[in-house]
């Protein structure tokens, strides 16, 4: 039975909508639903007030929610998935090292350096701060700053574990060395730590990094890690104060529009509690344009079954017509069979008590199939896709 026990996994979503719980418990999702339905919208920005109306009069605004001109945008399963395993704490997360191998804390101990370059960690902190080329061009030190329970691209770095993740917690030094280099990349950002809790704000020469750091994408991966890690060590408070910033940078002045994509795909995605993560999207819903664009809000009435009809608010009712023998070929063709999954179905909260603030539905397991699928992938989604 030990064995059997042993050998159990929990099963992955396979939809981006079973990944996301956000809006799963909030009343206000029905509100902001009721509000579309009612013909109640978000304001309208100056630049959509010059536009011109149509040829038959119609206001812009009427004809970019028509079908044909919205745009065919959709959220990343990938993201959606690899967050979903972070907020869970890993649920299929394989077995911990020995404590003699925590390589992790001992770095931050400053009794071993990181590989392969041979740094210390009181180097780094003492000697890099401001030399922003170094920290622009080097590409092995950020797993060994902030670590994580998943294989980055240095593979001399090693994943954390849970048992030295306690460590870490319950050891003052690392924790303040861990703040250091925290205030050490928001500085390389042009951002400053300001206080114990976690807020943050422009540094003195925030223009110039801002600038830098908006045509420096491969920064976002970066940030996505270092939110992850700093709520594996205990600083899940610290996320929320950053998203906030990058949000109000990227889509209120303007000054980070390149990073808006991830800022939603990803950073929010990061903070483990539902309720933080619905305040940053109703602000980021207040200020994204176009407005029916926006793919992250709470899922509309219209969306959703009627009771006892099977057919959704607001749609015709009318049945689609039986696919043709050859797109139902296509479509068979297409199909991933259960038996392709592994995994078991358990309860969830037997796996990651410690995460109940994450309800969502589970789907199957699709690790076999991650290689081919990111290969699949256009250049920008590969980009988000990779792990640091």
């Amino acid at each position: 039975m030990g064995n059997l026990l042993g050998n159990w996994r929990l099963k992955e979503p396979s939809t981006v909508e079973e990944c996301d719980s956000t809006w799963g418990s909030d009343s206000e999702s029905e509100q902001l639903a009721a509000e579309e339905d009612n013909g109640i919208s978000e304001s309208v920005s100056p630049v959509e007030n010059e536009w011109p109306a149509g040829n038959n009069g119609d206001s812009p605004s009427k004809l970019t929610d028509s079908p044909e001109f919205l745009p065919k945008m959709k959220r990343s399963f990938y993201a959606a998935r690899d967050l979903y395993k972070y907020r869970h704490c890993y649920p299929n997360y394989k077995k911990s090292r020995q404590p003699s191998e925590y390589r992790n804390l001992r770095f931050y101990l400053n009794m071993i350096p990181l590989v392969p370059d041979g740094i210390y960690i009181e180097e780094i902190l003492t000697r890099w701060r401001g030399d922003y080329d170094k920290l622009e061009h080097n590409h092995t030190y950020i797993q060994w700053l902030f670590p994580l329970r998943e294989q980055g691209l240095n593979f001399y770095a090693h994943e954390l574990t849970q048992d030295e993740i306690k460590e870490f917690q319950s050891t003052r030094e690392a924790k303040r060395r861990f703040l250091a280099a925290y205030s050490l990349m928001l500085d390389f950002y042009g951002i400053k730590l300001l206080d114990k809790g976690g807020n943050v704000a422009r540094s003195s020469n925030w223009d110039e990094r801002f600038h830098h750091l908006n045509e420096s994408q491969h920064n976002y991966l970066r940030i996505t890690r270092i939110l992850k890690s700093l709520g594996e060590l205990g600083y899940e408070a610290f996320k929320a104060p950053l998203v906030r910033l990058f949000l109000e940078e990227s889509l209120h002045h303007n000054t980070l529009p390149n990073m808006q994509h991830s800022i939603l795909e990803y950073f929010v995605y990061t903070i483990r509690r539902p309720s933080a993560r619905r305040r940053l999207l109703r602000y980021a819903r207040q200020h994204y344009r176009p407005v029916h664009a926006f793919l992250w809000g709470p899922p509309s009435k219209r969306s959703k079954p009627r009771s006892g009809d099977g057919a959704g608010a607001g749609s015709s009712g009318i049945r689609a017509p039986a696919p043709t023998p050859e797109l139902q070929r296509k479509e068979e063709m297409n199909f991933i069979p259960a038996s392709a999954c592994s995994g078991t179905l358990v309860s969830f909260h037997h796996v990651a008590a410690d995460c109940l603030d994450e309800t969502t539905p589970l789907g199957y397991n699709i690790d076999g199939l991650e290689g081919p699928l990111i290969m699949m992938l256009g250049r920008n989604d590969y980009s988000e896709a990779v792990t640091l």
